[in-house]
């Protein structure tokens, strides 16, 4: 895509826990005639109050970050911006979490595997009013064309589990009997169509329903 030639530039939010990632972020950025970095956030929190403050056109947001995530300061901003043109940042964080940002309307995604190659024509598509969905985000999202989203209460028993609890401690933490966490552990792995709760642990780390 071409540089454009208006006179105004694009303004850019860049949020990322990882310093060394922002600090390319704003090299690249800043090597461009027709964009400005205005705000750096390291995670959802300060991305709201950044955001607040300075209006960028674009900004790129890590999708989990310490705190709060990406997804949560996309809501949020949104919520009061509704016009917001925010572009996660991935690198597969699994078809949950993807699913999650695009219903609260994100403008689209950047592996960052490929920022060098795609991130100037990614923001001036966004900035544009164009939606960006690369290819490989899109077939992950095709590997799992339904959702089979577990209730709150089957993703704190898969937590548990993930972190090694047996039904009965889990029981005890939760103060519900045991049958209720067998029968939470049999939802959720029709659900996931797993074999057993160390396969259900597997997929759910996988698609990003669970974070350890």
């Amino acid at each position: 895509m071409s540089v454009p030639t208006s006179a105004t530039p694009i303004t850019i939010m860049t949020v990322d826990d990882h310093q060394l990632l922002r600090a390319g972020l704003s090299e690249a950025i800043g090597s461009q005639p027709d964009m400005r970095l205005v705000a750096e956030a390291v995670n959802g929190l300060e991305a709201i109050e950044k955001f607040h403050a300075t209006r960028p056109d674009v900004t790129l947001m890590d999708i989990a970050m310490p705190e709060m995530g990406g997804v949560d300061a996309l809501i949020a901003i949104r919520n009061n911006f509704p016009s917001a043109r925010i572009m996660m940042l991935t690198t597969y964080s699994g078809d949950v979490r993807i699913r999650s940002a695009i219903r609260a309307g994100a403008a689209g995604f950047l592996l960052k595997s490929t920022l060098r190659r795609d991130l100037f024509d990614s923001i001036r598509m966004v900035h544009g009013g164009q939606r960006r969905i690369p290819m490989d985000v899109a077939m992950e999202l095709a590997q799992f064309p339904v959702e089979n989203t577990l209730s709150p209460r089957e993703i704190e028993v898969l937590k548990l589990a993930a972190v090694g609890q047996s039904n009965k401690r889990i029981c005890a933490l939760l103060e519900i009997s045991e049958d209720t966490v067998k029968a939470h552990m049999k939802s959720i792995m029709a659900k996931l169509e797993a074999n057993d709760r160390t396969h259900a642990v597997t997929i759910a780390l996988q698609r990003g329903i669970i974070i350890l």
